[in-house]
């Protein structure tokens, strides 16, 4: 339809146009072609965060970084741009479960959801629950079976839906 394609996943891909926009913009601001992790955190306006909420940002250019080199290409750029703005639940859960799994096991435990959650809360400066009482309510609903991890990213899809996260917070 128009300018769009459809890309793997059923994600409406960003029109050739506006890719063309974000090139432009992309290569003024970074003329190396690569984005640091300095530059991304500037970006964001994410300088002078505390080291929790600091390890968080790091953890989340790091998924970005496909390649692992250290820098965000556009393509990577792009990616990230896509994932955000067109991107299907199930494919921001999946890149939500590789950011909280941490160690790359598979599963998310609870020392994973407690330091996201604080470094959550650490970005936002809301304190409404301690990050203990928070992740204790989310795991007693997300750790199905008692083993203390709160669930493999297919557990996870279907528990999502059980899980009001916003009214939880409130």
């Amino acid at each position: 339809m128009g300018n769009s394609a459809s890309i793997a996943g059923g994600q409406t891909a960003i029109p050739a146009k506006e890719t063309y926009v974000w090139y432009r913009k992309f290569m003024m601001e970074y003329p190396s072609g690569l984005q640091t992790l300095h530059e991304f955190k500037t970006l964001l306006g994410l300088q002078g965060l505390n080291q929790k909420a600091n390890q968080h940002v790091d953890q989340v250019y790091n998924t970005f970084d496909m390649n692992k080199d250290g820098f965000i290409d556009f393509v990577e750029f792009i990616a990230a741009v896509n994932l955000v703005v067109r991107g299907k639940i199930e494919q921001k859960l999946k890149w939500y479960f590789k950011l909280y799994d941490a160690d790359g096991n598979g599963s998310i435990d609870k020392k994973e959801l407690l330091n996201i959650f604080m470094a959550v809360q650490n970005l936002n400066g809301q304190q409404t629950l301690s990050p203990e009482e928070f992740t204790n309510l989310v795991f007693r609903k997300i750790d199905i079976n008692h083993d203390g991890k709160a669930a493999t990213l297919l557990g996870l899809t279907f528990l999502t839906a059980r899980i009001n996260f916003r009214r939880i917070y409130q």
